[in-house]
């Protein structure tokens, strides 16, 4: 029960904030907006207040908003083969219509940002742990590379060394890297290549493989410092990390560096949900915050029935000067939507493999 109350509670605030978005973009300009759906068609339920039609549908973990004059994930073509209407998004001006696209994705953006920094600001911000090392695990990379308890290291591969979590985070990140590692000892630096190691763990899909080096962190007194600046400067770089974190995967699936089995679906978000909302309310806004920032960063690529796709075929009409044929936007969008519904079948039955059927 924690479970299914966690999903809906995450998901229907993502879904909502991501909407209201694109809503209040449309609202801004006078477009009208005519459905405002919780959920893909069909419709089950809604009121109609004013000119929009407020409704939840049957087929959950999406939604849309229905606005006048845009080809989106309705498919409906009739009412764009008239004149445009002056209340209609195509009759309004390249920046009004980018702003109604992009106003979705930023306001997931926003409301992870948001999280974040209210959960850096509350539960306070530690000072920077130094990247000293307390433990060398035995027949590890980090002792046949000579380091030992005490060391400070300076630098790993090409990134400068201040604070343990960049040391750990560039491990992390490295499996089966050979590096050059740098440290400090009695004031003298040390240098020399290691090659780290790569191990499984958990992830909200399949297993990852992570980087291991051998070391564990120095005994340190960790200080909590709680003021809002500290919290909006550390909320804003968590959240810039975690979205370049996203945008990494997308290449590294792009490029076939990992597999479709290292996303998760419905099922896993929702273990991922009810373990957060088992841990804490703490755990479970963070889990929120990170789901908002990667609906925000995904709806931004340029691919069919996502926001970035809009945005690149207006991007396109912007710059050529030159309007996409209806014909040619509306089997963008059938194929896309093909394309969509795939992958989920995918990565849905990936979901059943893993966790239901283990």
């Amino acid at each position: 029960m924690v479970t299914i109350l966690a999903t809906v509670l995450v998901l229907s605030i993502m879904i909502f904030v991501h909407e209201l978005g694109h809503f209040l973009g449309a609202k801004l300009f006078g477009i009208r907006v005519e459905r405002f759906s919780m959920g893909y068609p069909p419709r089950l339920f809604g009121k109609k207040i004013g000119e929009t039609d407020y409704c939840v549908s049957l087929i959950p973990f999406g939604g849309y908003v229905k606005i006048s004059g845009m080809v989106d994930e309705s498919l409906d073509s009739e009412t764009l083969k008239s004149e445009p209407k002056p209340w209609e998004y195509r009759a309004r001006s390249w920046i009004q219509r980018f702003t109604v696209l992009v106003a979705g994705p930023l306001m997931n953006l926003m409301l992870g940002v948001v999280i974040l920094v209210s959960i850096n600001w509350i539960y306070g911000v530690p000072d920077p742990v130094p990247p000293v090392i307390g433990r060398v695990m035995d027949a590890s990379p980090a002792q046949e590379a000579g380091l030992e308890p005490g060391d400070r290291i300076v630098s790993l591969g090409n990134r400068k060394v201040e604070t343990w979590d960049v040391l750990w985070e560039t491990i992390y990140q490295n499996p089966h890297q050979t590096v050059t590692v740098e440290w400090m000892r009695n004031d003298s630096v040390f240098s020399s290549s290691v090659t780290l190691e790569g191990i499984k763990t958990e992830g909200l899909g399949d297993s990852i493989l992570v980087g291991r080096m051998g070391i564990q962190v120095a005994d340190t007194v960790l200080v909590i410092r709680k003021n809002f600046f500290g919290g909006l400067t550390r909320g804003v770089g968590d959240a810039a990390r975690f979205s370049l974190l996203i945008l990494d995967l997308v290449y590294k699936l792009i490029t076939g560096q990992e597999s479709l089995r290292s996303l998760a679906g419905p099922v896993g978000i929702a273990r991922m949900a009810g373990e957060s909302a088992r841990s804490g309310f703490g755990p479970l806004v963070l889990f929120m915050a990170i789901l908002s920032l990667n609906l925000g960063v995904i709806n931004l690529l340029p691919l069919p029935v996502f926001d970035g796709g809009h945005l690149l075929m207006l991007t396109f009409e912007g710059v050529t000067r030159r309007e996409i044929p209806l014909k040619v936007k509306l089997i963008i969008q059938q194929v896309g939507m093909v394309l969509l519904l795939v992958l989920m079948v995918v990565i849905i039955y990936n979901d059943i493999i893993r966790f239901v059927l283990k």
